[in-house]
């Protein structure tokens, strides 16, 4: 059974915290960003997860730039929450945080936009619940997804015209 009953953004919200390893680095002590994409896609897997109460499959990633390095010993925070819906899709902004925890120095490194897909028991797409965004940053943030899911789609199809020619 599906459940579309409208929900909040913050309904949908996920905490991520993990000590950054020797095995998670390169040689000069730098987290790979492999591994933080990885830790990017399961917290906003996970958001979208809590938000329409099905499974979801990672759809895109939009760009991401990392702005500090992530050091071996940091601990790190992802922050994730559904930022926008479609009929069967939704957009997780996930934000990643640094901390020095010797220090408690704390520092923003990327954040990232990623779009999932609900899955039925069949494993086909599934309508997902409506979001309310209540506050003005949230709402903010719901018109810049739409824009960036209007961008998205526009790529696709040109991508798949260019294919086709």
């Amino acid at each position: 059974m599906e459940d579309t009953k409208q929900k909040t953004c913050r309904a949908s919200h996920v905490t991520l915290s993990q000590m950054m390893q020797p095995e998670m680095a390169n040689v000069m002590g730098n987290v790979h960003g492999g591994w933080i994409m990885k830790l990017v896609d399961e917290a906003g897997g996970l958001a979208c997860i809590r938000h329409s109460n099905a499974r979801c499959v990672t759809v895109a990633i939009d760009q991401m730039t990392f702005k500090h390095p992530i050091r071996i010993g940091d601990l790190i925070q992802l922050d994730a929450e559904v930022s926008y819906t479609g009929h069967t899709s939704m957009e997780a902004e996930v934000n990643v945080y640094a901390e020095n925890v010797a220090t408690g120095q704390r520092w923003h490194t990327n954040k990232a936009y990623l779009v999932y897909v609900a899955l039925d028991e069949k494993g086909k797409p599934r309508a997902v619940p409506p979001i309310i965004p209540e506050t003005e940053e949230e709402k903010d943030r719901f018109t810049a997804g739409e824009a960036r899911q209007v961008h998205r789609l526009k790529q696709a199809k040109l991508a798949e015209k260019t294919r086709s020619d």
